[in-house]
C-alpha cells in the first residue's frame, strides 16, 4: 500500500529507492532472522551495503562516494527498515551522522583521509553518551589532554551503534570541564590507535543485529590533525550533526512501521475466520484504516524534513516533530499487528513480534520523545 502514495519524488529518487527496496528484500529478507538471532549483521551484508553504495550516499563524488542528497539517504534508511530495522540503522548511522559531520566540519586532510575508506570499506560510529550523559548530551566525563604532538585521551563510551563493526569514530571529549559545553571537542578515533579498545556488548530487547558496545579509553593517543572542526567547537559538531540524525530515525521508524503494516495486511487478507478474510470485518478495517492514515502523515513529516535539510532552509522543529511522531506511531502499529496476527503474532514464525522489538528504542536513541518536545516547544515559544 505504501510505496504506491509517495510524495513527490523524482524520477531518480524512485529508481533509487526501488533498488534500495529490492536489495532489501531479495538479499536482506532471507537472512533478519538469523541476524537476529546471532545478534550480528552478516558480513556479506555489510559488504553489499558498500557495493551498493549505501554507505557513502552523500560523500562527495570526489572521495569515492555517490554525492548525492540526504532524501535519498533517508529514502534507503526507510526501505532497509520495512524489511530489517536493524540493518537501516547502521546505514543510518554511518549516513547521518558519521559521514555527515565529515562533510561538513572535517578539514581538507581529514576529509581525504577518511571520505574515501568509508564510502568504500569502513565502518564508522558516532561516539557521544557516557553514562552520565544521555539528555544531557554535554556532561562528558571524558577528557582530553594536549600531549604536545599528539591529544591523550582518557574515559569510556557507552551505547554506541555500530561499534563492533566500525573502523573509526567520531568521538567526542572534553578538553576543560570548567568550561562546560565549550570545552568540548570531536575527534576521530581509529580502532587500533593506542589505548583505545571496544568494551562490552549489550543485549538489548530490539535491533538485536545491530551493535551497541562500550568504547574504553586508557591513554588514547590521537594525532593533533585528528580533531574534527575546532577544539572547543565539539558541541557544534555534535548539535547540528543529531539534529540530521533526528530525520534519519524518523526514516527507520517510518520504514519499520510501513513493514509491520505491510505483513499484517497480506496476513489478514490470507486468514480466514467464519467463511472470509479478516480484512473485510468492519472492526478490522476501521483499525487498519487509521493506522494507514498515521503512517502517510509521518511519511509527511519525515520527508518534508529532509527537503527542507536539502533545500538549506532551518528544519530542527520539523526535524524533532518527525522523530517525534514516528515513534510513536511505529510503537503503536507495531502493537497492532502483532494483534492482527492473532496468537502467531506473539511467535518467532511471523515478523510481527520482530518489528514490535525494535519499534520501542525509536523513542529513546537519537534523543528521548520528551527531550524532542521540548525541542519543539522552545521554537514555538520563539
Amino acid at each position: 500500500m505504501t510505496r504506491q502514495a509517495l510524495t513527490k519524488l523524482t524520477e531518480d529518487e524512485r529508481i533509487f529507492r526501488e533498488a534500495v527496496a529490492n536489495f532489501a528484500e531479495t538479499e536482506i529478507a532471507p537472512l533478519v532472522m538469523e541476524m537476529d538471532e546471532n545478534q550480528k549483521l552478516d558480513q556479506s551484508v555489510i559488504d553489499k551495503c558498500f557495493q551498493m553504495g549505501l554507505m557513502g550516499i552523500e560523500v562527495p563524488e570526489q572521495f569515492g562516494g555517490s554525492g548525492s542528497s540526504f532524501m535519498n539517504a533517508i529514502l534507503a534508511i526507510e526501505e532497509l527498515a520495512s524489511v530489517d530495522p536493524s540493518l537501516s540503522v547502521f546505514v543510518d548511522v554511518q549516513n547521518t551522522l558519521v559521514n555527515n559531520a565529515i562533510v561538513r566540519w572535517g578539514d581538507d586532510a581529514i576529509q581525504e583521509k577518511y571520505l574515501p575508506k568509508l564510502a568504500s570499506e569502513w565502518v564508522g560510529a558516532y561516539a557521544l553518551s557516557e553514562s552520565s550523559s544521555g539528555s544531557d548530551a554535554f556532561a562528558l566525563k571524558t577528557r582530553a589532554e594536549d600531549g604536545g604532538d599528539h591529544w591523550v585521551l582518557n574515559g569510556s563510551k557507552l551505547w554506541i551503534t555500530n561499534g563492533a563493526e566500525a573502523d573509526v569514530f567520531v568521538l567526542f571529549a572534553t578538553v576543560d570541564p570548567d568550561k562546560g559545553y565549550k570545552g568540548i571537542t570531536a575527534f576521530m578515533i581509529e580502532r587500533d590507535f593506542e589505548g583505545f579498545s571496544v568494551g562490552k556488548k549489550e543485549d538489548k530487547l530490539g535491533i538485536r543485529a545491530s551493535s551497541t558496545v562500550e568504547l574504553l579509553l586508557d591513554d588514547c593517543k590521537v594525532p593533533k590533525d585528528n580533531v574534527l572542526g575546532e577544539v572547543g567547537k565539539g558541541y557544534k559538531v555534535a548539535i547540528e550533526t543529531l539534529n540530521e540524525g533526528r530525520i534519519g530515525i524518523g526514516a527507520q521508524m517510518l520504514g519499520l512501521a510501513r513493514g509491520a503494516f505491510d505483513a499484517a495486511m497480506e496476513y489478514m487478507q490470507e486468514r480466514k475466520q467464519f467463511g472470509k478474510p479478516i480484512a473485510d470485518f468492519q472492526g478490522m478495517q476501521f483499525q487498519y484504516a487509521q493506522l494507514a492514515t498515521e503512517i502517510e502523515a509521518t511519511r509527511l513529516l519525515v520527508y518534508n524534513a529532509a527537503r527542507l535539510k536539502d533545500a538549506g532552509e532551518p528544519f530542527l522543529k520539523e526535524a524533532a516533530m518527525a522523530k517525534l511522531r514516528s515513534s510513536q506511531v511505529a510503537e503503536r502499529v507495531a502493537s497492532k499487528c502483532v494483534e492482527f496476527h492473532g496468537g502467531v503474532g506473539f511467535t518467532k514464525e511471523f515478523p510481527a513480534e520482530k518489528f514490535y522489538r525494535d519499534a520501542k528504542i525509536g523513542s529513546i536513541y537519537e534523543g528521548t520523545s520528551n527531550m524532542q518536545k521540548q525541542t519543539i516547544a522552545k521554537i514555538l515559544r520563539g
